[in-house]
């Protein structure tokens, strides 16, 4: 608007919060018109709804690996939390909350496993 790049303005005022250098006005008008303050927390909530949404739907959360939900590739974003646990940079917390709706960690020991 006017010249002035919004998002990298708003970028800048995601900056300022987080160094705690936001005034506490202006972050609280922000934050009433909506301002999401951390954009991947924010991504991965929304993923993981979606994730609910289908175990919910199909019984299981083993989701193939080019499946879409609401434009979303939830197979490829449950495949990136998966590398991350086995690089160990998966939060823990987060971990939990995918194993609480049946998160499979390892796909290849799991059918192994039910071969047999």
């Amino acid at each position: 608007e006017e010249g002035v790049n919004l998002g990298h303005w708003l970028n800048g005022q995601r900056q300022r919060k987080k160094k705690r250098k936001l005034d506490t006005s202006l972050e609280k008008r922000l934050g009433d018109v909506g301002v999401i303050w951390d954009v991947l927390k924010e991504q991965w909530e929304n993923n993981y709804r979606l994730l609910v949404n289908f175990q919910q739907r199909e019984g299981h959360a083993n989701v193939p690996q080019k499946h879409k939900e609401e434009g979303v590739n939830l197979g490829k974003w449950l495949d990136g939390q998966r590398q991350q646990k086995r690089k160990g940079e998966l939060d823990i917390s987060l971990e939990e909350r995918l194993e609480e709706v049946g998160v499979i960690w390892d796909l290849c020991k799991e059918k192994w496993k039910n071969s047999y």
